[in-house]
């Protein structure tokens, strides 16, 4: 059997792809010893290529002693870099190198340098880029259309524009290869600029370059650009094929046009799984969790089989707008399926069910997936923060912490802020101490949460401390240093840091002025809270809302200008029946025995919450403060009538960076009987100043 019987042969396995006539046809040609020959060994490599077998294809070449054709290098050298084998291509064009006979041609460089470009081997393909220079083989399209890639996947941009405006001849490849290459950097805007200057000298676009500025004005949200170009397409009679069909569906999706998303996916004749994705995620940026149900249902029937990608969109819209009941349904849809989930879909889930308020659900998520990274830890514990569950979030991060994974700055800002609102300030020192170690310490969103903890915490100086290190200081930092200070009784530092915010050209807002206002009610400076509430209303054109009069009726009530806050409140509808400022204005009439007044208020609250305990207690204090024992009688008889209770309350210590929770009549606590024995010393003590206090504690630990 020679050369012309195996021919065919290898012919018919090409349509066929039959891995076993395939590696027979190759035992025939090594019996043969014609292994040598350069046609048959082509044909050899190619069949192997098309079955992705690499190893095989190269086991071919390798076995050559003289493989001195060229085109049997570039065939497997072109097919590494299209599967991205990246290291293989470049180990094999090394390999060509040592044949001095063998001449790398304008078909084995744009391989290569594809290669470089994926690997950022900057330095390789300088070195051939000079030898193209060489050799002379700058003048092909192709290869100075793949150094333009390469240049720009190494972040080389200047270089890369320079060379493809040095270019003496481009082509709409060469053009694609830049616009791509400013879309896939996040340089939206100048895609779009070659886009126009392309058509401007007179290249016609293809599929590619469509689709890649449909792409970009995505991602601009510029829906009148991408109208512009979908006008184009329709009035030149161009067929859009799925890939710039595809682009628009997400154009519009993504700038709230979903009538015409919707429009140009029902006239796709084979709608791919990216336009299914595509109209999912823009009815989930609506949140429409129902349409993406009902979408991913459709997609099902229609015999498309969703990917990580649909799914984890789905829930991220469940996610966002609270919908259990269709998070649920995907999550099922993922079970039913045997879907092995990812680290997005797992987190996804996770977060869902916290937003939904069921801990234990995320809980038993976390407990299934990896814990080798730090974004799952973050969820579970930004998850506990904002469900309250600060103990457990502080619990989790020192397991994290045993566990070796490393936190990143979402986890200190997350720990923070349940350090700041248990006041929990060794934990926050330590975060701190973790923060300068990380050096995290540039990242504006970490430094707010340690200024809050450190404000929380009633550690003032330590918070200007960290406010005076900002390299910049926004608006956010100048309102929580104000707050920081008006909280702890110094309002006039407070004042005084306002007038310097002032002076740095930043605009108050509405926040800013409620710390200024709250500031001057912890101190009770009236005349200047009224009058930096007047300067919010005529000066900056904020409209006050409920919390900044809540700050005001607090500061006159304090003041015991009681008839002008409730005059105040009369005047206003919108606040007239807020239940909160009816509360602040009767809290302060009981202070200042304004019976009258507090009896009508309390009136007014009972109407609106009968059911709320706090208004009866607060009303039988008042009138036993005024010696009116039949009133408390009667207000008592009427609390216990409606079987009301006060919810007991919570404190907590934190001893040796732990945090130590205990109720009122808490009788669960491991040391219950020590600590009344101690409480039992100290009341003796209180009772007999005279005596010195001395108690020893004897605890095991």
């Amino acid at each position: 059997m020679d050369t012309r019987k195996l021919l065919p042969l290898l012919r018919a396995c090409k349509n066929s792809k039959s891995l076993k006539q395939i590696k027979h046809i190759h035992q025939k040609v090594v019996t043969l010893g014609l292994q040598n020959d350069i046609y048959l060994c082509k044909n050899l490599i190619n069949l192997y290529l098309s079955c992705h077998l690499y190893d095989h294809a190269k086991c071919v070449l390798d076995t050559m002693e003289n493989p001195c054709e060229i085109s049997l290098w570039n065939g497997l050298m072109a097919s590494y870099t299209k599967n991205y084998m990246y290291v293989e291509a470049l180990e094999l064009f090394e390999k060509l190198l040592h044949y001095p006979y063998l001449k790398p041609d304008s078909y084995t460089y744009p391989s290569v340098i594809k290669a470089c470009g994926g690997l950022c081997r900057f330095e390789l393909g300088k070195q051939i880029h000079t030898c193209l220079i060489k050799t002379g083989l700058m003048m092909d399209i192709v290869v100075g259309s793949s150094l333009v890639g390469m240049y720009a996947k190494c972040n080389a941009f200047e270089k890369a524009m320079w060379l493809f405006n040095e270019m003496p001849q481009k082509d709409v490849a060469c053009w694609n290869t830049v616009i791509s290459c400013y879309y896939q950097s996040g340089n939206f805007e100048e895609a779009l600029q070659y886009f126009s200057l392309m058509r401007k000298f007179e290249f016609e676009p293809d599929s590619v370059t469509i689709t890649t500025a449909i792409s970009s004005c995505a991602r601009l949200l510029d829906l009148n650009r991408g109208m512009e170009i979908h006008k184009e397409l329709i009035n030149s009679g161009s067929l859009l094929d799925s890939f710039v069909s595809s682009a628009l569906v997400e154009m519009y999706g993504r700038c709230g046009h979903l009538e015409k998303a919707l429009e140009v996916f029902e006239l796709m004749p084979k709608k791919t799984v990216v336009a299914w994705n595509s109209l999912i995620s823009g009815y989930g940026l609506r949140g429409d969790s129902i349409s993406c149900i009902r979408l991913l249902k459709r997609m099902y029937n229609e015999g498309v089989k969703p990917t990580l990608t649909t799914l984890s969109s789905l829930l991220m819209v469940c996610s966002r707008s609270a919908r259990l009941l269709e998070g649920k349904f995907v999550h099922g849809y993922i079970i039913r399926n045997r879907i092995q989930p990812d680290v997005f879909i797992n987190n996804s889930l996770m977060d869902l069910y916290f937003k939904c308020g069921r801990v234990g659900l995320a809980e038993n998520i976390f407990k299934l997936v990896p814990k080798s990274k730090v974004v799952s830890w973050n969820v579970m514990i930004s998850g506990y923060v904002a469900e309250g569950k600060l103990f457990e979030a502080l619990g989790l991060f020192s397991e994290m912490r045993k566990s070796y994974v490393e936190p990143d700055a979402i986890t200190c800002t997350s720990v923070l802020a349940a350090c700041s609102q248990l006041a929990a300030l060794d934990k926050g020192k330590e975060i701190h101490n973790l923060i300068m170690e990380k050096k995290f310490n540039n990242n504006e969103v970490v430094m707010g949460a340690l200024l809050d903890m450190y404000a929380k915490c009633g550690a003032v100086d330590e918070a200007f401390s960290v406010f005076k290190c900002l390299p910049e200081r926004d608006l956010v930092f100048w309102t929580s240093m104000i707050t920081a200070y008006g909280s702890h009784g110094q309002a006039y530092e407070a004042l005084k840091l306002f007038t310097e915010m002032l002076q740095s050209n930043v605009k108050p807002d509405r926040v800013s002025f409620l710390a200024v206002l709250s500031a001057c009610g912890h101190a009770g400076l009236v005349d200047e809270g009224c009058h930096y509430f007047n300067q919010m209303i005529n000066v900056y054109g904020i409209k006050p809302r409920v919390e900044h009069y809540s700050c005001l009726i607090d500061l006159l009530g304090r003041a015991g200008r009681l008839h002008e806050a409730y005059e105040i409140l009369q005047r206003n509808p919108d606040i007239r029946d807020d239940v909160g400022l009816l509360s602040t204005l009767f809290s302060a009439c009981r202070l200042h025995r304004n019976i009258d007044l507090g009896v009508e208020i309390a009136r007014i609250l009972i109407d609106k919450d009968p059911d709320d305990s706090s208004t009866y207690i607060l009303l039988s204090n008042m009138y036993a403060s005024a010696h009116k024992w039949d009133e408390v009688r009667k207000v008592r008889s009427k609390i216990k009538e409606l079987g009301l209770k006060k919810n007991p309350g919570c404190s907590w210590i934190e001893i040796n960076q732990n945090i130590l929770p205990f109720f009122v009549e808490d009788n669960s606590h491991l040391h219950l009987e020590l600590v009344y024995k101690c409480l039992s010393y100290l009341t003796g003590h209180m009772d007999d100043e005279s005596k010195p206090f001395i108690y020893h504690f004897d605890v095991e630990h």
